[in-house]
């Protein structure tokens, strides 16, 4: 075994990241070592570095993952179907663990909104033992009661990056809080990764038409080159919003979406996204993840629309398995490998500047 790993560390907030080495420890009981051969970068890591979140410091970060097999503790021999693992196995993990034991795990039914959930390269520091808790790293150790899924042959890993947040997110908003019914129309607002996996899953699921509405144009541009959406509405460079509303509903057939779905984080959008809807639609609002701020918005075009106004937090190890089992679909259909932007590890810096700036629609580091 390799004696240590380099690792992508937050120190403090607002300060550049520093790369360390840490000591690779040993497999634990129920758990493996992985080596984590690509590490997504979300928004959320942004904001984790900016200070947006109360997460504990110094902290491995990399939430998102894909790597290898390297060491499997007693009993962990297996990914979640039962099927064998062993060293070199591709595979990917959920982020997080839920304790099984609050309130919303026990009796809600509901373990995305458990209240001790631990994640990877979120709120695992490196003070507590293994430090190596984050994707961003040369090794990540799995604890007992991860979500382990071994990925399946023919798969690229690069193409099952480009949604490894971003996929479960809406796997889990789409199948259990409001499913895309076949022959609905959809708009989707917002074309970063949550948008454009909210929108290919909605064209799997049976959409009639799927209107992708955000900016800038490269990102409208990647979403259309990869066979996502039907129509790419660039209401970021618009000097007249409302007329691009027009447009949408217009794409809509004049009545409004079936669903609109939320993945902008951008707390204006809500207003824009509830008149987008048709009476008696739905609006899933997915992306408003970080507390950006208030907003304003009409509660009468919720009332006179009769509308379905749905939240979706998170996702579990159980919302990963299924996108990892949709990879397949997904690939064939859309190229998702040409989302994605890989940069070294040692380049982490850069790559935290190119997603704040908007210049790639995901990157990932490899290492």
């Amino acid at each position: 075994m390799s004696a240590t790993g380099r690792a992508v560390v937050l120190t403090e907030f607002a300060r550049p990241l520093e790369l360390q080495k840490f000591p690779v420890p040993p497999a634990p009981e129920g758990g493996m070592i992985v080596a984590s051969r690509y590490g997504g970068v979300c928004g959320t890591d942004l904001h984790l570095q900016q200070g947006h979140l109360d997460v504990p410091t110094p902290l491995v970060l990399g939430h998102e993952g894909l790597g290898t097999v390297h060491e499997l503790g007693a009993r962990a021999g297996y990914d979640v179907h039962g099927a064998p693992l062993k060293a070199g196995d591709t595979v990917m993990w959920a982020s997080s663990i839920a304790c099984g034991e609050c309130v919303p795990c026990r009796i809600h039914r509901e373990p995305t909104l458990c209240e001790r959930r631990r994640t990877y390269g979120v709120n695992r520091p490196t003070d507590q033992e293994p430090g190596l808790s984050g994707s961003w790293a040369e090794y990540i150790c799995l604890r007992p009661g991860t979500t382990v899924v071994k990925v399946p042959d023919g798969i690229d890993p690069v193409a099952a990056m480009a949604f490894a947040c971003a996929g479960p997110t809406m796997v889990h908003a789409l199948y259990e809080r409001r499913p895309v019914r076949v022959g609905e129309t959809v708009v989707v607002q917002g074309s970063g990764p949550v948008g454009l996996a909210a929108a290919a899953l909605a064209q799997l699921s049976g959409a009639a038409r799927v209107i992708l509405v955000g900016g800038p144009e490269p990102r409208l541009q990647a979403a259309a080159e990869a066979g996502i959406g039907d129509h790419h509405v660039n209401i970021v460079a618009a000097a007249d919003q409302a007329a691009v509303l027009a447009e949408v509903t217009e794409l809509t057939g004049g009545r409004g979406a079936d669903l609109v779905i939320e993945a902008t984080g951008v707390p204006g959008a809500i207003d824009q996204g509830l008149r987008l809807a048709r009476r008696g639609g739905s609006y899933l609002v997915v992306g408003q993840y970080t507390d950006s701020g208030d907003t304003t918005i009409n509660p009468h075009q919720i009332v006179l629309r009769q509308l379905d106004v749905v939240g979706s937090w998170a996702f579990t190890g159980a919302h990963l398995v299924q996108y990892v089992s949709l990879l397949a679909a997904l690939t064939k259909r859309f190229d998702l490998a040409s989302l994605v932007t890989s940069y070294p590890l040692e380049d982490h810096g850069q790559a935290l500047a190119d997603v704040a700036a908007g210049d790639v629609m995901k990157a990932v580091l490899v290492s």
